[in-house]
């Protein structure tokens, strides 16, 4: 019985209260465009950006059994298979262009952090702790 009290608990902390998910609700795009402004200043502190790739490779893999089952001749055949994999590549950027793409993610910010404003009052008002 114990060991079901703790990992419910952590899931009913999780959540979060009343107010503080109608404030994430409210804030939803401003962390958004807060990942892409910490990602376009690494890029700008590195000089290149990180582009990721999906590939394709062929691998063997167990597919079938050959024989009656119960016979010695049940062994798993080998079948060639395709399978996905990611991968992160180096690329050039326009320093320039990031840096006027970073200037205009921060003047989104502070726009829509205006914008939240009111709808975090708002949360507070309905929802007080």
């Amino acid at each position: 019985m114990k060991r079901f009290v703790l990992p419910a608990l952590l899931l009913l902390t999780a959540c979060g209260t009343p107010q503080e998910n109608c404030i994430s609700g409210a804030t939803r795009d401003m962390r958004v465009v807060d990942r892409l402004i910490a990602e376009s200043e690494r890029n700008l502190e590195r000089g290149y950006a990180y582009e990721t790739v999906t590939r394709t490779r062929t691998v063997w893999r167990p597919c079938e059994f050959g024989g009656r089952p119960g016979t010695p001749e049940a062994r798993p055949r080998m079948c060639l298979d395709d399978e996905d994999f990611t991968e992160q590549r180096v690329v050039a950027i326009d320093l320039n262009a990031e840096a006027a793409k970073l200037a205009s993610l921060k003047a989104k910010r502070a726009s829509q952090a205006k914008a939240a404003g009111p709808a975090i009052k708002a949360c507070r008002a309905q929802y007080p702790e």
